[in-house]
């Protein structure tokens, strides 16, 4: 479609297809004369501005976001003084723990609201604010599909809590408490307030959970400016870079800096790099793979290891550490950390960032203010501390966080002499986790030390959506004796706060045929942590005999869709370590280059 006028700078916007299109003055007309009626001006729609749309995640259904509602106006001011025109509007909602049955199944719904409204509104470039787990991938996944010029603006975590004098991590501190709750240390109305006391502020949560996690890695990334993710919510420097945010989001259109200019093949090599040295989330591999995949870049889940295993932990963080989310951000924040990475010759230094500059030009002159907090390379917390990729005719891969591995849980199931790095226990299977609530007192099952717990049916299918339950604690019996952590196993997730080195995220899951719909209670299951097998100690016609029982039935049973969206996602979603990802969607990239959106009149 040919344009006449105005330009941006020598170069035509999208929104002048709308609102400043001579070849088309019906069209033309009719845009403009409903986005005057409140109050906007011919002069500002028609003046060749770029509009920047705000991608709003923020309501009273998302607390983790709410505050975006404030920072949107430092946003717009942003917008406003670097010369553009900022058009704000809501996202799908998404709380973590809000939404049943999993705030999950949201992430693909908010993307696909999200490519229609970047893709077939008036917007040249766009803001998204982004803080609770899944809200930051299903921003990036939109932007990624779409490609117009795109930034993050994080919300920061809260502020530390504090319950009887010591630091109270968001989620982590509920692990804790639910094993003294069983213990009988503590009451119901005592276990309350112990994690209650974990959120007292605006904002996500205050430990490296996954929300903390994946605005990190939009920062390594390159797609947030530098120091953004680790500012806590309520402080002033996080309306500060709200308001930077926005002007920058107007530079970038004029520059038309794109998400695929950022997001390369060694953008991702170093957010996998990143997302070891902090201790991230066990969700990371998930979200960032579907992103990935939604620009374009290939990225199986075994280069989690290849490239992040033998990546040091830099940062002493809870759950892996004990510090919260302020110290971490007066320590020097991921800046910091990748600067440590810098020296190392771990990172990609010259993989660009949204402010124009590379990595290596944003991060080298950042410091550690606080090495308790933030350790050097050579000094780590832990060496080899990314994500162990499991594999095995259990499932294809599975997922094992090792820097959450205590030397408790080391010395009792990974330290045989005979055989290190390995343990064989007894399973004890659940279908899901009102089966596991039910049942886990239950003294018939004879759950000792050498017991596994294995949890099925909670993948993106089955549950659907995929849960964070596969981190099942021990019964109260154990929990007294001291044993207050059994190895787990599960085709679903776990909180990004959780301590547990569960070995989660099983592709394929039970519902898809996975090994874990033939386990049986009972059974011998042997884990070599060294090696990355994970095996039923059946035979191969045990297997098959099972199989083809399975097969009978009719499958692995899980329940009914209850809603449409369930059923419609559950037809077309992928694997947990394909990035759950719509199939269906993934052939979409760089729409906006591709396509010019057809005219509704």
């Amino acid at each position: 479609m040919r344009l006449k006028r105005p330009k941006s700078r020598g170069r035509h916007l999208r929104s002048q297809l709308w609102f400043d299109n001579p070849d088309n003055p019906g069209m033309t007309a009719l845009y403009l004369e409903r986005y005057l009626n409140f109050g906007l001006t011919k002069q500002e729609l028609t003046s060749g501005k770029p509009i920047v749309g705000i991608a709003q995640t923020g309501s009273d259904l998302s607390p983790c976001n709410r505050h975006h509602l404030e920072l949107a106006k430092r946003v717009r001011e942003g917008i406003r003084d670097a010369g553009g025109i900022a058009f704000e509007f809501p996202c799908h909602p998404i709380q973590e723990t809000g939404k049943r049955p999993t705030a999950a199944l949201d992430r693909n719904l908010a993307y696909l609201g999200l490519v229609e409204i970047l893709y077939g509104y008036p917007l040249d470039g766009v803001v998204l604010t982004t803080g609770c787990d899944k809200t930051t991938p299903a921003c990036l996944m939109a932007a990624a599909t779409v490609n117009i010029p795109s930034i993050v603006l994080s919300g920061g975590p809260m502020l530390n809590g504090y319950w009887k004098g010591e630091r109270a991590g968001s989620g982590t501190v509920v692990w804790q408490a639910r094993s003294d709750h069983a213990a009988g240390k503590i009451g119901y109305d005592e276990f309350i307030d112990a994690v209650t006391s974990s959120a007292p502020s605006a904002g996500h949560c205050n430990t490296m959970g996954t929300a903390s996690t994946m605005n990190a890695l939009a920062e390594a990334l390159g797609m947030s400016l530098p120091g953004c993710a680790a500012i806590p919510a309520p402080y002033r420097e996080r309306a500060q870079i709200a308001y930077e945010t926005g002007g920058r989001a107007v530079e970038i259109v004029h520059e038309d800096l794109k998400p695929t200019d950022i997001l390369t093949r060694k953008a991702f090599e170093n957010t996998i790099v990143a997302c070891s040295a902090i201790g991230g989330s066990t969700n990371a591999p998930i979200h960032i793979n579907a992103i990935a995949r939604h620009v374009g870049v290939k990225l199986p889940i075994e280069d989690w290891e290849k490239i992040g295993y033998d990546v040091p932990l830099l940062v002493d963080m809870q759950p892996a550490g004990k510090y919260l989310g302020e110290d971490y951000y007066r320590a020097g924040g991921l800046p910091a950390v990748m600067h440590e990475l810098l020296k190392a010759g771990r990172l990609h230094g010259d993989a660009k960032t949204i402010n124009g500059k590379t990595m290596a030009e944003n991060v080298r002159g950042a410091k550690v203010q606080n090495r308790d907090v933030i350790r050097s390379y050579t000094k780590p917390m832990k060496k080899n501390a990314g994500f162990k990729v499991l594999k095995g005719n259990l499932f294809d891969s599975a997922i094992m966080k090792t820097s959450v591995i205590t030397e408790e849980f080391r010395r009792r199931y990974l330290s045989n002499p005979k055989c290190p790095n390995v343990f064989e226990g007894r399973a004890v299977v659940f279908e899901g986790p009102e089966d596991y609530h039910h049942r886990i007192e239950d003294p018939s099952l004879k759950i000792d030390e050498n017991t596994l717990l294995v949890i099925r049916g909670v993948g993106a299918i089955g549950y659907p959506g995929s849960a964070e339950v596969v981190n099942m604690q021990p019964p109260a019996a154990l929990i007294k004796k001291g044993i207050t952590a059994l190895p787990c196993i599960g085709d679903g997730r776990q909180s990004g706060t959780s301590g547990s080195p569960s070995i989660l995220n099983a592709t394929p899951e039970a519902a898809a045929g996975g090994g874990l719909a033939l386990l049986q209670s009972g059974d011998r299951v042997r884990i070599d942590v060294a090696k990355g097998n994970a095996d039923i100690l059946v035979s191969k016609a045990e297997l098959a005999r099972r199989r083809a029982a399975l097969e009978k039935r009719g499958g692995f049973a899980y329940p009914a869709s209850q809603t449409p969206w369930q059923e419609i996602q559950r037809a077309m979603v992928d694997q947990l370590a394909d990035g759950m990802v719509l199939k269906p969607a993934v052939k979409y990239h760089r729409i906006a280059q591709k396509h010019v959106p057809r005219d509704n009149h």
